[in-house]
């Protein structure tokens, strides 16, 4: 279990210094990445473009692992992210990680999920919901 937390810090810790920092020896090269807003990456070669390639684009501002949940060869990894693009636009948000590790204890698949952090509660005033209006913001 420590062998795997300290794999899934390296590569949070890999974005947060926007240095690649051993991609190829941490996934699989079979490895599958599902971001949690849609985008798909097969391989490790083709994690390991989208990082160099999104470092170009934003950077990582914080990304705290909350708690570790293991089972057999799966891992939980529950995090609070916050990103800023270099438009300006920032993106702070809750999620997890649901990762599969191969024998030797590298990443073999890895998808994420997110949660908008700007919740409320549609209930507030009463047993009628009021929604927000204008369609649901994702992250």
């Amino acid at each position: 279990m420590e062998q795997r937390e300290r794999a899934v810090r390296l590569w949070f810790d890999m974005w947060l210094k926007k240095e690649d920092l051993g991609i190829l020896d941490l996934f699989t090269p079979d490895a599958v990445y599902i971001e949690s807003w849609g985008p798909e990456y097969h391989g490790a070669q083709n994690i390991r473009h989208w990082f160099q390639e999104w470092n170009t684009r934003g950077t990582v501002l914080q990304w705290d692992i909350l708690q570790f949940f293991h089972k057999r060869d799966q891992t939980v990894v529950q995090w609070h992210f916050h990103n800023r693009m270099n438009d300006g636009r920032t993106e702070p948000f809750d999620g997890l990680s649901l990762i599969r590790w191969n024998p030797e204890g590298r990443i073999r698949f890895l998808q994420e999920f997110g949660c908008n952090e700007s919740r409320y509660d549609p209930y507030r005033e009463g047993p009628t919901p009021k929604f927000r209006e204008g369609p649901a913001a994702w992250f």
